[in-house]
């Protein structure tokens, strides 16, 4: 073999070589991305659930909003104050109070208080029932048609179907808001891990129409009411509503609801 040929093609490649690091590192000095060290440091301490109960598509995407200034720095459901302690302090702010949120489900229709119209054998999806006639099996128009989308995507396993119904379980939630957004009956909301009192239930009927559906459901009497000393409770669209920052949790509202559907 010629080993001027041999020298030549190693000086080539070793050319070749040389100058595709050189285009490289330059390219890399032009286009280098500048990464804000508040925002890394937040992501490390944010808990990488990527739930999106704080209204950011991701851990991510939240980390780059609140080194921006555009998101508080407890705005995590997930970490709660904790986390929020830890952002504050690489922001270098107070982190102030936030208040524990959990999910609940405003159905009390089990399968003892509610009466089916018909018997229903197909695809046990909470959304597709909603084609069906009537909207589903259950007579009542509004309660839980409990097949469960909400269990699916919760990513705490802190949701179930018991008795033919959606119970969440309070000390698993982390307010992530996913089963919210996936409830076809808007059915669940987020209450106060604290709440004293709730209105378990969320039918528009009025008394006699959900009287025939419901043993338990909300006939919207307005007892609770006049019996609330400080105007928590309220009765819109046949079913009344307790407005938690007013609740003081003295029970006068279940005392007088002849339903029992203040819990």
């Amino acid at each position: 073999m010629n080993i001027t040929g041999i020298i030549i093609a190693v000086a080539v490649v070793g050319g070749i070589g040389l100058f595709i690091g050189l285009f490289l590192g330059i390219a890399a000095i032009k286009f280098k991305v500048e990464v804000d060290e508040k925002e890394e440091a937040i992501a490390g301490v944010l808990p990488g659930n990527n739930c999106g109960g704080c209204g950011y598509a991701g851990c991510a995407n939240l980390a780059a909003a609140i080194a921006k200034g555009e998101a508080p720095v407890n705005a995590c459901p997930v970490g709660g104050d904790p986390v929020g302690a830890k952002v504050a302090e690489i922001m270098g702010v107070d982190a102030g109070e936030s208040r524990k949120m959990v999910a609940f489900v405003k159905c009390n229709g089990t399968c003892e208080m509610t009466t089916s119209q018909y018997e229903y054998s197909g695809v046990r999806d909470c959304k597709l029932v909603g084609f069906v006639p009537d909207g589903g099996p259950k007579s009542c128009n509004y309660g839980c048609l409990g097949y469960g989308n909400c269990v699916k995507v919760c990513p705490f396993d802190a949701i179930h179907i018991e008795n033919g119904i959606a119970v969440v379980d309070k000390e698993k939630c982390k307010a992530c808001g996913k089963c919210i957004a996936e409830c076809p009956k808007h059915l669940i909301e987020l209450i106060p891990y604290d709440a004293k009192h709730v209105v378990q239930c969320s039918s528009a009927d009025k008394g006699p129409v959900t009287m025939k559906a419901c043993q338990t459901g909300c006939i919207g009497c307005g007892l609770c009411v006049k019996a609330c000393p400080v105007g928590a409770v309220t009765v819109e669209n046949f079913h009344a509503h307790i407005d938690q920052d007013k609740c003081t949790g003295c029970g006068a509202c279940k005392e007088k609801c002849p339903k029992k559907i203040i819990v």
